[in-house]
């Protein structure tokens, strides 16, 4: 077909079909984004509340003492982060440890 062989054809839609996917995802290689996201918070507080909903008025269910360092969520609402274990603390007093890819 049109003097180019079947062998050769089938190369160009291949190299065709991963341009449009690199493309398609951003000019990064498929799959590159496979680290897992590292949510780690450090309290700021000299004591801080943990509370069981993301307000003022939920109920607090413990604290952490300065410095303390929890895994966490990416998930932020009404100013409080959400702890791994589903509990929430204020994001005022709180910081993103230094080796976290969240945001």
């Amino acid at each position: 077909m049109l003097g180019i062989p079947v062998r050769g054809m089938i190369v160009i839609g291949v190299l065709g079909v991963a341009g449009v996917m690199y493309l398609a995802n951003g000019g990064k290689p498929m799959g590159g984004d496979t680290q897992p996201k590292i949510c780690k918070i450090t309290v700021t507080a000299d004591i801080l509340n943990v509370r069981s909903g993301p307000g003022d008025m939920q109920p607090i269910v413990s604290t952490m003492p300065r410095d303390a360092v929890a895994p966490a969520e990416a998930r932020v609402e009404n100013g409080y982060r959400m702890l791994s274990d589903r509990r929430w603390v204020s994001q005022q007093f709180v910081a993103l440890t230094s080796d976290s890819t969240c945001t």
